[in-house]
């Protein structure tokens, strides 16, 4: 969970008030933001946040911007908007398509930055950098004073020994080689650029360095002071979508010391994305149902007071009837993708502590449920038939679902920012798990009989989230004589404990040998597959002996 260190007197400025210096009445206030206080010396506050997501409160500005609410100084939407363009074009180079592709900018003009205000904007800036930004990896932030800076900017590229500046807090001038090899930035973040043959670079029209991303800003125009107006923002990374964010977020930041914000023109050379203003402060609209909300929060609250709490959380209201009520979501709240996640902020904005214990309505009893007992019976099953029982990951990759089974790429559940190139996607069926499994026990003493039953996800419109998971039952033999006619008297036994009768019919599948697969057909449903296993798929996982399986949906069994 993230610690937000706050220079107490620089928060009351910002919140036009003072603050209790009591420890426990410090938390009870943060309490409001998930907060709670783990360091007070009397002029520096440690604020524990137990909300991960929000990024917008992981700095003193968006913390006194979300406490004016709470603390009734101010009520509803901030209004941020953009003043005009700021003539900064940014063009960006073809060549960075693969390297680092993104870049979003502003200018925020007029700032007042006390010396305190630019310590608590490193601070931000650093942490965005750590935690949203995955250690600068998918996105970074520069701050500059605009001042010095002559548009129109460069995104480019550039060799190692190419280019040369002076990096922040250096004083000697240094190739982007250099850097990576003796500044400290360098020798922390080199390793996210170090792979590629031209590096980033950002330079404006008179071919001054503004910053080498995502390592280092430079020294000349790269420091932000207390004589510092007008300032540069840049966000690079490589997704545009927490570019953009980012951007909002540091963006406001600046903006709330006083400034007035201005927009740059990103030209873009990729087919997919040719222009684009930045930043982006338009505000999203949510339609929440009253009544939905009234079931969470276990509270008959009117519109109004329902109207009220979403002010106080600083939202806007648009409208509202009897029955639903139209929010006005902050540009800064990218936190907020779905209803629920506004009921919890209006529970928050009226106090947990307020709301009213209460027992359980419905009398339970504890028990397995009818899909538990009949998974376990199963599994009872294949174990009395011999088979040992595996557990593996859920999120796997397209490679192991698709290339290494000897089939052609389909469209899975995929992971919208995978930390590991082995876990991009959900699985949709478990035969791949346990091949990989085999892979690494190809030591162990054969005849090898493993099983696992297991969820695997699928696209479906129809769900709130758009997809839906299922249960697989899949079982794996193999050794030097394994073949169809034995994993099919498994597949019997199986089935005839269970109480089920089924039939086979031919079918191509590319992980299989034709002639020796089949559909496993239950009635009229088609519930799995049975058959010897094609030999470029052994080959792929690197298996010496035959091998055998069947895959059975045990949802479609029950």
């Amino acid at each position: 969970m993230p610690t937000v260190e706050v220079e107490l007197e620089d928060l009351e400025s910002l919140l036009g008030m003072e603050l209790p210096r009591d420890e426990g009445e410090l938390s009870d206030i943060f309490a409001y933001l998930k907060g709670e206080v783990s360091h007070d010396d009397g002029r520096e506050v440690h604020i524990e946040l137990k909300d991960s997501n929000r990024a917008d409160i992981w700095g003193v500005e968006g913390l006194a911007r979300a406490l004016r609410g709470i603390l009734n100084l101010e009520k509803g939407l901030k209004d941020y908007h953009i003043a005009d363009r700021s003539g900064v074009k940014v063009h960006v180079n073809p060549r960075l398509k693969g390297i680092r592709p993104f870049i979003g900018c502003a200018v925020v003009k007029g700032v007042r930055l006390t010396d305190a205000a630019i310590r608590q904007a490193m601070r931000f800036q650093d942490k965005l950098d750590q935690t949203y930004g995955r250690n600068r990896r998918k996105t970074s932030i520069g701050l500059y004073d605009f001042s010095l800076i002559a548009p129109p900017l460069r995104y480019s590229v550039a060799k190692p020994r190419e280019v040369s500046f002076v990096p922040l807090e250096f004083e000697e001038e240094m190739t982007l080689e250099e850097i990576l090899e003796r500044h400290p930035k360098g020798m922390e973040y080199g390793g996210i650029v170090r792979s590629f043959p031209v590096w980033p670079i950002l330079m404006d029209s008179e071919d001054k360095v503004l910053s080498f991303p995502p390592i280092i800003n430079s020294n000349d125009l790269g420091r932000v002071t207390e004589r510092t107006e007008d300032v540069l923002i840049e966000v690079t990374g490589t997704s545009y979508e927490t570019v953009l964010d980012t951007l909002t977020n540091i963006t406001l930041a600046v903006a709330d010391r006083g400034g007035n914000i201005h927009s740059a023109e990103i030209q873009y050379p990729y087919k997919d994305l040719h222009e684009s203003v930045t930043p982006d402060l338009e505000v999203e609209t949510l339609k929440i149902n009253l009544g939905y909300a009234r079931k969470i929060l276990g509270m008959d609250l009117k519109p109004s007071e329902i109207k009220n709490l979403l002010e106080k959380a600083r939202y806007g209201v648009a409208g509202a009837t009897k029955s639903h009520i139209t929010v006005k979501v902050p540009c800064y709240r990218v936190d907020i993708l779905h209803p629920i996640d506004v009921v919890e902020d209006i529970a928050i904005a009226y106090d947990y502590n307020k709301i009213e214990p209460r027992w359980p309505q419905l009398l339970t009893f504890g028990g397995l449920s009818p899909e538990t007992e009949f998974r376990d019976t199963a599994r009872e099953i294949v174990v009395g038939l011999g088979y040992q029982e595996i557990l593996s990951y859920t999120m796997t990759n397209s490679e192991a679902l698709f290339t290494m089974m000897n089939l052609q790429p389909q469209r899975v559940v995929e992971i919208a920012n995978p930390k590991l190139v082995s876990m991009t996607c959900l699985r949709n069926w478990l035969l791949p798990s346990l091949m990989e499994f085999l892979s690494h026990n190809a030591h162990v003493e054969y005849p090898q009989r493993i099983f696992e039953v297991g969820y695997c996800a699928t696209h479906d419109e129809e769900k709130e989230s758009k997809t839906r998971e299922f249960e697989e039952l899949a079982c794996v033999t193999t050794h030097s004589n394994s073949n169809f006619t034995e994993a099919k008297s498994v597949l019997d036994a199986f089935l005839t404990n269970l109480g089920i009768r089924y039939e086979l019919e031919d079918v191509d599948h590319g992980s299989f040998i034709r002639g020796r697969v089949g559909s496993i057909l239950v009635g009229d449903n088609n519930v799995g597959l049975i058959g010897e296993l094609h030999p470029q798929v052994l080959r792929n996982w690197k298996l010496e002996n035959p091998a055998t399986a069947f895959e059975v949906t045990l949802d479609k069994l029950r």
